[in-house]
């Protein structure tokens, strides 16, 4: 009798963990969604969409000398490297930290060359950004950040 309790008990976590789960995901990307311009380099902006069910999808479009330029991937939010359209060898990773911020993990020919923590402002309009850069030993090399305003 005690362990069929305790097997239900645990399937009841489990159950309950995954629905939790599942609703930071939501959370930490429909309040994304939409254009982000980058403060500090205007030629730099970011749009997330909704992605099936529940996950987003980034585009990162650059203007250099008069060219554009973009990049993009999907998530689900779950930890899993998916690839990225337009950058070959490339594989990133999104994973949900608190309903504000995410652990956001970019691989190059199979190796993490970089973390960044993607925060999204109380107010909703401001994603920053803090770029973890990372030698094949996962040594830190650099640290960068950068502001997006969400685009009105």
């Amino acid at each position: 009798m005690r362990t069929r309790n305790l097997a239900l008990g645990l399937a009841l976590i489990a159950i309950v963990l995954a629905a939790v789960t599942n609703v930071s995901a939501q959370s930490a990307g429909s309040s994304r969604f939409g254009v982000w311009n980058n403060q500090s380099n205007p030629n730099n902006v970011m749009t997330y969409e909704p992605y099936g069910d529940g996950g987003m999808k980034i585009t990162v479009a650059t203007t250099r000398n008069g060219n554009t330029s973009s990049w993009g991937y999907v998530t689900m939010f779950d930890g899993e490297f998916r690839p990225v359209e337009g950058q070959e060898g490339s594989e990133t990773a999104v994973e949900v930290i608190n309903e504000r911020s995410t652990r956001i993990i970019n691989m190059r020919n199979g190796r993490v060359t970089q973390v960044i923590i993607n925060t999204l402002s109380e107010d909703g309009n401001t994603i920053s950004n803090e770029y973890i850069r990372m030698d094949a030993a996962g040594k830190i090399t650099g640290v960068g950040h950068a502001v997006y305003e969400r685009a009105q």
